[in-house]
Order: C-alpha cells, then structure tokens, then sequence
C-alpha cells in the first residue's frame, strides 16, 4: 500500500515553492469591490483632526453647577468663523461642525430653552457631552486596511472619507478549471443513459476561486482519452496562472490525468494522507500551477480549500480561517488518516458551537453536506474519539 505523506508536510512543500505575487493594478475605489488590496492603508493624520461636534447643540466650555449661557452666533458644519468662545458664552453649534477654541462640551438642543440671546440649561449633561475627540476614529500612523483584505462596502466608505481615489489592488490570479470524465454531461446537455450525470465541480471550483479572489476559467469537459486529456491540460495552462482538474487522478484504467502529469510535469506534492482527496496531485511548472483534484463534487470543494486557498492566500497574505469551536455531540473517528468533515457553525451565547444536523454518512460525492455555509471539522489522525463539549478546530469553507 502506498505511503502517503502528513498533510502538513505537504503544505511544507507547496509553501517551499511558493514566491511573492507581485501583480498589482490600480482601480477606482468604486471599482474596488471584492478585490483584494494590495497595500496597508495607514492613516497620514488624526480623524476627526480636531474636536467635533456629535450633534446639534450648543457648544461651551463646562462649568459645574452652570445653567444659563449668552448665545453669541452660530456655526454651521463645514464653516470656520475663528471664534474663541469666553465662558459662560456659547455658540449654536451643528453635527460635524468643528467645536470652538474655548469650548469642550455640547450641550443637544433638546435639553435647552431658548430665551432671546440666553440659553438655559434644562437638563445638565457632563464634561465633554457629545464632542468627538481628536483621533476618535483613528490616529496618525495607524493601519486601518491591513494588506490582502478583501474590499467591501465598508473599506470603500473609509478610503472615500481618507480622500482616496484609486486603491493598488491584487491582479486577480487566472484559475482554468477542467473537468474531466466520460460520465459527466456540461449545463444545458442532455443525460444520453442512466449511467450519466451532470458536472458540478467545475462550476462549484469556479464560484469557489471567485470568492478567494481568482478568475474562473471554465474550460470544456475533457473526455476519458490519454491524449485528448493531455491537450485540455496543456492548453489550459496557457491562459492561466493556475489549473484546477477534477477527476482521473485514482489508480482506475481511465484515470488519465494522472498519466498526463507523470508523463510531462513534475510532481511536487504525490498524495497525502487525509479524507477525503488522499489522491491529490499538486505539479508546479514554471510558476503556474497545477492542482488535480478527486473526482466526487464533496471531495473536489473540500481540497480546493485545502490546497488551492492555501496558494491564493499567501500571494494575498491572508492567513487561513482557522478558528476554535465547542463540539455538541460526540464523534466517532472514520478513517486513519487526519480527516475533514463537514459541519454545522452555530453561534450560541458568545460561542461557536458544531454540529452534524443534516450531514449524511456515505461517500465523497454528497455535495449537499456543504449546504449552509458549512464548515470542516478538523480531526486530527490520532484522535479516534471525540466527546461532546470538547474544544475542536475547525476551517472556515469560502
């Protein structure tokens, strides 16, 4: 029986060959969506810059026991009047409008009655009421984007308020994906005999590799032929950065991908020791890639993540999402090797719970274990038990 290597020292080896990815473009911050900064954004100064005002009121500087105020003007947001406001003086003050130099409490217009040129205090507020501190949402020097962060609505809001207009974000890497199999029919094809199905790796691969911040490619279906199985890789690997295969890499007579790389790569990663995708092939050539994957849609996903996000996150710098969670059930280990299952995340008074509600036992093929952004139990390859209630880790899916 073939010995298969730990999955960490195949990570080892895939790490090893891995260099920085260096291409990087600059886009609009409104074209920024979803892609992956490739730069810390750092605040060049304080914000607010100055004390500012969190509300609609009047600005004064606060006195104990002061409870009536002369009204000397107003101060509109965005207007600077220079004014220097003497005590038991204040100045009608807006949302965002700088406060005075004098002043250093706001008091809200609610907790006021207006009498001619006085104000009186209805309703006292403490030091300080309501004025935004110098550096309140962030310092001067501090990192506020870290680099590889995947571009939402909220750092698009951020870079708009620093005054940004174009961001320097990651090309994103080019990922062709070729389904291979006799079996497998693409969308809209028909099911000539019962013995037939209908691809989903390689539509799955592709929205997976979208989300870590690839291109998809979706190359035609390769059919079970040496030498056609042959062309698809090659001519894949031309228009790509990496090529994701599904299929033909087990020990079958129509296993042709694995003759294909044997015969014109090397190959730097030959198995490794998990469940599901032991038979995983992982080739460099040049600097593009090659990660042939199983066949079964549940195991193809599963080593997507498992290898090809590896690969994807260390030219982002991104570290994998690993996190620790409180197993609700007891688990009985299924196999020798270190194992990946597919389980349920529940958050449940502050703690991250898993559960198997809903995952059938069976084989690699059962693509609706992934349902509700499940994620994958880790189980080490000593452990053959696990009891309710212990700590467990547990990898994020995409």
């Amino acid at each position: 029986m073939k010995e298969f290597m730990s999955y960490a020292a195949s990570l080892d080896i895939l790490r090893s060959t891995i260099t920085p990815w260096d291409k990087v473009q600059k886009v609009a911050i409104t074209e920024a969506l979803d892609r992956n900064i490739a730069i810390d954004v750092i605040a060049a100064d304080n914000y607010p810059p100055k004390p500012t005002s969190a509300m609609d009121g009047y600005a004064f500087k606060w006195s104990e026991n002061l409870s009536e105020l002369e009204l000397i003007t107003d101060l509109p947001a965005g207007t600077d009047k220079g004014i220097v406001v003497e005590s038991s003086k204040c100045i009608k003050t807006f949302t965002g409008s700088l406060m005075s130099e004098g002043t250093d409490t706001l008091v809200p217009v609610e907790n006021v009655e207006v009498a001619g040129s006085k104000i009186i205090i209805k309703k006292p507020i403490n030091k300080g009421f309501a004025v935004r501190e110098v550096g309140e949402s962030y310092k001067k020097g501090e990192i506020l984007i870290k680099k590889g962060t995947k571009i939402g609505y909220a750092e698009v809001a951020l870079m708009a308020e620093l005054g940004m207009f174009h961001i320097s974000v990651f090309v994103r890497p080019r990922v062709a994906i070729l389904a291979t199999g006799s079996e497998i029919r693409d969308l809209g094809e028909p099911l000539l005999n019962p013995a037939q199905i209908h691809s989903s790796n390689h539509i799955a691969i592709a929205q997976m590799v979208r989300k870590m911040g690839a291109e998809p490619i979706i190359c035609e279906i390769a059919k079970d032929n040496a030498d056609t199985v042959k062309e698809a890789i090659i001519s894949a690997l031309k228009s790509a950065d990496i090529l994701v295969t599904t299929g033909g890499i087990s020990m079958g007579d129509y296993d042709f991908v694995k003759g294909a790389l044997d015969q014109n790569f090397k190959i730097i990663i030959d198995g490794a020791a998990i469940k599901p995708g032991r038979h995983i092939k992982v080739v460099k050539s040049e600097d593009k890639y090659i990660f042939a994957l199983p066949g079964f849609p549940y195991s193809a996903m599963v080593m997507c993540v498992l290898y090809v996000r590896v690969l994807i996150n260390s030219w982002f710098d991104l570290p994998e999402p690993k996190i620790t969670a409180i197993i609700d059930e007891d688990y009985k280990k299924r196999s020798p090797f270190l194992e990946f299952t597919a389980v349920n995340l529940v958050n449940r008074d502050g703690k991250i719970y898993v559960n198997l509600d809903g995952k059938k036992l069976g084989s690699s093929a059962i693509v609706n274990n992934l349902l509700n952004d499940a994620a994958l139990l880790i189980i080490p390859k000593e452990t053959e038990f696990i009891a309710k209630g212990e700590a467990v880790e547990v990898l994020k899916m995409v």
